[in-house]
């Protein structure tokens, strides 16, 4: 019994430790399945966390990228907004710079400086330098000797002291002997090479002296020349004029100057711009929409009546800077032509039509006050034939041909000049020069008839224009005159026209007209001819002839 007792507690016991350590086991795996779900749920966790983390920054990068898009797209607003507004800005400066043509002169004195003319550079200098300037002080024995000590009179007593003290004496006297001959070598060096600039120096210097005196030489003669009326001078003075007159870089500059010195008549044939100088484009504006600058084009009457005002102001502005500058009093008339090289549409053909033309004296053009002018009105009340549509190159006829200025007067002392056998329009007897007259106009298309000689040794002759709406009955008288012919001639011209009821009159002399005559004929349909002009009327005939005046004249 007590064995059965003992065998039961054994078993009953290791039945409780069975039981426990089932217990136990099953802690062990419910602690590992709670720390297993709780390291998933930690996971779970996490990638929860990651993905919030992710999402936001997605998100963040997607309001930072719009932002930047919309950012980068505001500044390519702003520079494309900039752009339209550079290029209203440039057509703005470009209507100011036409509008200010003329206003641009006035405040500029357009008189030529001779002195201007001259050398302007200093004369040149003599640069030698601090080392050639001076030389470097020589050797001096005494320097050399002074590190040689004398023996006293104890040491003296020593063998071989005097011996010491005369090999360090000669080396003394040696070293200054090498020295001496480097200084001398190096000064020698040196008195060259200031003797070599001095001469380049004195060759410069008369270089430039007589540079001078030729340059002082031909502005004295020009100057000289020029005041005393040489045609020439005239030229020369009054291109120096307008070369010096500053217009815009895209503007053409080229111009042609004629002169008569027996009516002091300046003509100048001038190249105007062409209408592409005004811009073709009115303004700009910057479309969001379609992400252009967008043109709009210029209305044809705005820029024909920018190129007119245009073309009024080179013609004003030209005739007052030739006026002004005018020192010698030398200009009495003057005549403005205005051209432009272009294509005629019709042939393809290079032409060169007048687009205005205008010619007025002196004291009646300084007697306006051009700022304060309406152009147009300005240059119709002085005559000018200025094109009613410039801007379609539509031509009109010059006062006065450019060519016409060409056939020079010839003096006395030109007489052996080779024009040879050419008659001298002085020499003709009053019927040769009035057949002379009647052949001219004549060959030229007129129907022309003599009908008396005036007292003066003029012509009349009444001559006929066949052509349609355009002819009709010209006058036309010719004076071989010596001396400048003034406005009665004109007068009496314009009284025989109205008599003759003839459509116009052409006044022609041998010698040259007054301003009076001038503006007496602006406004009228009178021509007048110079002696140069019917020179060159000869010449297109054929018919070769000079002008000499006697020398009394």
């Amino acid at each position: 019994m007590a064995r059965r007792g003992g065998l039961e507690k054994f078993v009953m016991a290791m039945a409780r430790e069975a039981a426990r350590q089932q217990r136990v086991s099953a802690a062990n795996r419910k602690r590992q399945i709670r720390e297993a779900e709780r390291q998933v749920r930690e996971a779970e966790r996490d990638e929860r966390a990651r993905l919030r983390d992710e999402t936001r920054y997605q998100k963040q990068q997607i309001v930072s990228q719009r932002e930047t898009q919309k950012a980068e797209a505001i500044r390519r607003l702003e520079d494309r907004q900039q752009e339209t507004d550079k290029k209203n800005d440039a057509i703005a400066d470009r209507l100011k710079e036409l509008e200010d043509i003329l206003t641009d002169t006035l405040a500029v004195d357009d008189t030529l400086d001779f002195d201007s003319l001259r050398v302007s550079q200093n004369a040149p200098i003599l640069k030698l330098g601090a080392e050639l300037e001076t030389s470097a002080q020589s050797p001096q024995l005494e320097h050399y000797l002074a590190d040689v000590r004398k023996p006293s009179k104890i040491a003296s007593l020593m063998p071989g002291t005097k011996g010491r003290h005369k090999r360090a004496v000669e080396e003394a006297e040696n070293r200054y002997a090498a020295d001496l001959d480097v200084w001398q070598k190096g000064e020698t060096k040196r008195t060259d090479m200031v003797r070599s600039l001095r001469g380049k120096y004195d060759d410069e210097l008369n270089a430039f002296k007589l540079k001078v005196s030729q340059r002082d030489a031909e502005v004295n003669s020009f100057r000289n020349l020029y005041f005393s009326a040489d045609p020439d001078a005239v030229i020369a003075y009054n291109t120096m004029v307008l070369e010096r007159s500053a217009y815009p870089e895209d503007f053409p500059r080229a111009f042609s100057i004629g002169y008569s010195a027996t009516s002091k008549q300046l003509v100048i044939e001038f190249e105007l711009p062409t209408a592409d100088v005004v811009p073709q484009s009115s303004e700009f504006r910057f479309v969001k929409a379609r992400d252009i600058i967008e043109a709009k084009p210029r209305k044809a009457t705005e820029t024909k009546a920018l190129y007119q005002d245009l073309v009024a102001s080179i013609a004003l502005r030209t005739l007052h800077e030739v006026f002004e500058a005018d020192q010698a009093q030398a200009i009495d008339t003057c005549c403005f032509n205005g051209f432009i090289h272009t294509v005629d549409p019709a042939t393809g053909r290079d032409v060169q039509p007048h687009l205005i033309s205008v010619r007025t004296t002196k004291p009646v053009f300084t007697e306006i006050n051009l700022s304060r002018v309406d152009k147009a009105t300005c240059l119709r009340n002085l005559g000018a034939a200025v094109s009613r549509h410039a801007a379609e190159a539509q031509p009109v006829k010059p006062i006065v041909e450019f060519n016409m200025m060409d056939a020079r007067f010839i003096d006395q002392t030109d007489l052996v000049s080779g024009l040879g056998s050419a008659p001298n329009l002085m020499d003709l007897t009053p019927g040769e020069f009035e057949t002379l007259v009647a052949n001219l106009f004549g060959q030229m298309g007129l129907e022309s008839k003599l009908t008396r000689s005036s007292r003066d040794g003029g012509v009349d002759c009444i001559a006929f224009d066949k052509r349609p709406i355009l002819g009709g009955k010209v006058v036309i008288q010719a004076k071989r005159y010596r001396h400048t012919v003034g406005v009665s001639a004109v007068r009496d011209l314009y009284g025989t026209m109205m008599n003759e009821g003839a459509n116009k009159g052409i006044l022609v002399t041998t010698s040259g007209y007054g301003p009076d005559a001038f503006n007496f004929a602006s406004d009228k349909p009178i021509e007048l001819i110079d002696g140069g002009g019917l020179l060159y009327l000869l010449q297109e005939i054929g018919t070769e002839a000079r002008i000499i005046f006697p020398p009394s004249c």
